[in-house]
């Protein structure tokens, strides 16, 4: 593939100053301009202000300017604008408006972290007291994962992405959404079916399962209104997950354990129903999950935008 990581994304929101907060406490460090940093993938959220919140720019990355080169040819074959810079390509999918921005820069290697020892039956893998249980610094994201939008033409946006981009296809819920790669992760993009574009859920890695909860329980302390739905283990992407809602709206997931796609032959993309493919185990998701309850204001205000 051309692309090799999800670089950042930028979410507009209309009160900057009462979203930020959120994300310090979810572990991201800040930077200028309203930028938010990773533990290992720099900066990777960007807040600005906007009337209504949305997904305003997904940032992807290229190996060299050759790929970013045949990325833009792609683009051409296909009659989507594009402009094409010295290393760097600024296009939108034709159906949700969002912008993407291509860059290049050389993928990064997270740092080893050793694996969190756990017992089973017939296995001991650790000995004494379990060290999770005595963890006690904060939580911090290692880096952003993926980005889901909602759109209102599934197959077309998919699309823009696999035949524009490079993406590849990891899995696909029947009718409802598809999850797409660019990297070894299962997923880096996922489009599910919806009846205004809008930013669902971004996604931030953390190293096991136990920092999902120790992050999920100091999130809610005192704010019980931020949860959404977990804990549980989707099927598709196979991840842990916990998810949460900042003061704008927006869904963030906390993840570990995520399906990797190291080598394509060995992957064989599923079509799985609604149910199936949304968890393996876990409480069943709200209804606002899927219909988040702003889902109507947003098409308003997307039809006066019109």
């Amino acid at each position: 593939m051309p692309l090799h990581r999800l670089a950042s994304v930028t979410i507009g929101v209309p009160h900057p100053e009462q979203t930020a907060p959120y994300y310090l406490h979810l572990g991201l460090t800040p930077d200028t301009d309203g930028w938010f940093a990773t533990r290992d993938g720099g900066r990777q959220l960007r807040i600005v202000p906007s009337p209504t919140r949305r997904l305003a720019e997904i940032h992807l990355e290229a190996h060299d300017e050759d790929d970013v080169r045949a990325l833009a040819g792609r683009l051409a074959r296909l009659g989507v604008a594009r402009t094409p810079r010295a290393r760097e390509l600024v296009t939108r999918d034709p159906v949700t408006r969002v912008a993407v921005r291509v860059t290049t820069g050389p993928p990064r290697t997270p740092p080893s972290v050793p694996p969190t020892p756990y017992n089973g039956p017939g296995r001991v893998e650790r000995h004494g007291r379990a060290a999770a249980v005595c963890r006690d610094r904060p939580v911090r994201p290692s880096k952003l994962g993926h980005v889901v939008m909602g759109s209102t033409d599934v197959a077309a946006t998919t699309a823009f992405f696999t035949a524009g981009l490079g993406f590849k296809v990891s899995d696909t819920v029947k009718d409802q959404a598809v999850f797409l790669r660019c990297s070894t992760d299962h997923h880096n993009v996922m489009v599910m079916a919806a009846p205004v574009t809008f930013l669902h859920h971004t996604s931030w890695q953390v190293d096991d399962i136990d920092e999902i909860g120790r992050g999920a329980h100091a999130m809610l302390d005192g704010h019980p209104e931020r949860h959404v739905w977990g804990l549980g283990r989707h099927h598709a992407g196979a991840n842990f997950f916990w998810y949460l809602k900042d003061p704008a709206g927006n869904f963030t997931e906390y993840y570990s354990d995520m399906d990797c796609i190291t080598d394509d032959h060995l992957w064989k993309p599923e079509v799985f129903d609604g149910a199936t493919g949304l968890f393996a185990w876990g409480p069943t998701p709200p209804p606002s999950f899927l219909r988040p309850d702003d889902l109507a204001d947003l098409m308003v205000s997307s039809h006066h935008a019109g």
